[in-house]
């Protein structure tokens, strides 16, 4: 009579092959577009408020102030995610993100008068604000960029 070869150990061995190369990759893909989605929503946000900021708070004489006081809106908007907006760039940790942008204009003409515009810019693929296990940065947009303008007038 044969041995019996004893498989209990192959469904151990299955599953945590299973578990390692697809729940767990699958499980933190789905956490890390959501932390982006999220971001995502904050940048909007930003861009957002700081137009309204720059365009009609009657506080802000001068250009100069306008631009101060937008670029704390954004902060405001993204600093739970550790940035910041700085001279035009957004930055994290205190140091400017490369390729990132907070541009702020807060007077021009958009053919129905004055309008202050934001652009706030992030490229996330390259920067992620989460770890990413390898291959899984492809999932990211390359850059997550919001425009918008509030008419001053």
């Amino acid at each position: 009579m044969r041995p019996h070869r004893d498989d209990r150990g192959a469904a151990a061995v299955e599953a945590a092959l299973v578990i390692c190369f697809i729940i767990l990759p699958l499980t933190f893909g789905l956490i890390g577009y959501g932390y982006m989605l999220s971001f995502r929503q904050s940048l909007s946000q930003a861009a957002v408020e700081a137009a309204r900021v720059a365009a009609v708070d009657i506080r802000y004489t001068t250009d100069s102030a306008r631009i101060a006081a937008a670029e704390q809106a954004v902060s405001d908007a993204v600093g739970s995610y550790g940035l910041s907006c700085s001279g035009g760039v957004l930055q994290r940790d205190g140091a400017a993100v490369s390729g990132s942008s907070c541009s702020i204009t807060p007077r021009v003409s958009c053919g129905v008068g004055q309008c202050a515009t934001v652009i706030v810019s992030y490229p996330y693929r390259d920067a992620s604000l989460l770890p990413t296990l390898p291959g899984l940065g492809i999932i990211y947009p390359e850059t997550l960029r919001y425009e918008t303008s509030v008419r001053a007038d």
